[in-house]
């Protein structure tokens, strides 16, 4: 048996012996859903649970109140793990995060007894409000990696997935104010909010003939007055901007904000545009630690075909690490019949024997992914050499 086979089962041998604690904590957090920055419980349950099993530990880390720091050994190659934990509103862990954070916990368990043996130091995140809001974007402002070499998760999934890309992402609350008025007796006197919003909607639906390919605008009108005889002196809607990269969001984000300003110009009324949250950047997962995953999750009887680097539809603020950090992002499969993420139905099967799988496979794949880079003289000296050379994060802000 080689070192390398050695260590593979070693790290085997200690999720086993946790199997029990890391399924629990997947079903509770399945059970106990909080929203972004909310996720009080979520982040104590496995503070809790990590700093017990003798990780050192902060609560409340970066400035974030559900968000932690959990590291254990001291070696100079920083494996950055990251644990998601936030649902979504109404409809719990539809996007399966309680997998994702219990797998995080997964992969730190199993590196933490070999850390110090393999130069390298286990650095588990907890990263809130991945959902709305981007906490890994606030964590990466207050320099959580910049002493990453490499950063992991995985994220389930209806199927098993590796190295795909997935879009830039910015959200806007849109307001605009007029002057109310009555429709019939004085409408000359109002200044019509609503059809600021409606001139705005035509005009990007004219743009999306000229939009990139891949490029999304959508949104939804949350106001729009109150009474069909009073002239709307207040109109609301919520908008989502995508695009294949972060510069092409940029460009997006341009042309939509001139089709809401069309909308204030031509009625009179006035404009405020509100940034959502963190801006989220295009993922770009490095291939070679993903080919490294690719094998691991296929030593474990995993079907996944190749790496992928195909785009997926979705956005994640593990998106604006990856332009930091050489990173990956693969997803966990497990059977959910029809369903897919996002879908209410989709939250049943987190707590199946499938997700149960997913948790201590994800988490053993990534292990095994970490013991690779930190033995593979060729890996980790690339890695450490780029952390050296990197500056600190400045970017993206929200527009």
């Amino acid at each position: 048996m080689t070192a390398a086979t050695s260590l593979r089962e070693h790290t085997r041998a200690v999720l086993e012996a946790r199997r029990e604690d890391l399924i629990d904590l997947s079903h509770a957090l399945h059970a106990d859903p909080e929203l972004a920055y909310e996720e009080h419980r979520s982040a104590r349950r496995i503070a809790d649970l990590v700093e017990a099993a003798g990780f050192d530990t902060e609560r409340g880390a970066y400035g974030l109140p559900t968000a932690f720091r959990a590291t254990a050994g001291s070696g100079d190659l920083v494996i950055g793990i990251c644990a998601e934990y936030d649902a979504l509103p109404g409809i719990g862990h539809a996007c399966g995060h309680n997998v994702n954070g219990a797998a995080a916990v997964a992969a730190a368990l199993a590196l933490a007894p070999y850390a110090d043996d393999l130069g390298i130091t286990v650095k588990l995140l907890g990263t809130p409000a991945e959902e709305s809001g981007g906490g890994k974007v606030d964590m990466l402002r207050a320099g959580a990696f910049d002493d990453v070499a490499a950063a992991m998760m995985v994220h389930a999934a209806p199927q098993d997935a590796v190295g795909m890309t997935s879009q830039a992402i910015g959200s806007w609350k849109v307001s605009y104010t007029g002057r109310a008025a009555h429709a019939a007796a004085m409408p000359e006197r109002g200044v019509n909010a609503a059809d600021a919003l409606m001139i705005a909607q035509v005009a990007i639906a004219a743009h999306r003939q000229q939009m990139l390919p891949g490029a999304v605008v959508s949104g939804v009108v949350t106001h729009g007055g109150d009474a069909a005889n009073v002239i709307p002196a207040l109109a609301t809607a919520d908008y989502d901007c995508r695009a294949g990269t972060l510069d092409e969001l940029r460009e997006l984000q341009a042309r939509v904000r001139a089709c809401f300003e069309a909308g204030a110009l031509a009625t009179g009324a006035e404009l405020a545009l509100e940034a959502v949250g963190n801006d989220y950047a295009d993922l770009r997962q490095d291939l070679d630690i993903a080919r490294g995953y690719l094998a691991a999750a296929r030593d474990l009887g995993r079907g996944i075909q190749d790496v992928a680097p195909t785009l997926r539809g979705g956005s994640t603020d593990m998106g604006n690490v990856s332009h930091l950090v050489p990173t990956i992002h693969p997803m966990i499969g497990y059977d959910s019949g029809d369903a897919v993420m996002h879908n209410p139905d989709f939250t049943r099967y987190g707590t199946t024997p499938q997700a149960d799988r997913a948790v201590l496979d994800g988490g053993l794949a990534m292990a095994w992914t970490a013991l690779g880079l930190a033995t593979d003289t060729h890996h980790r000296t690339a890695l450490l050499a780029r952390r050296a050379a990197r500056a600190p994060f400045s970017g993206p802000s929200p527009e």
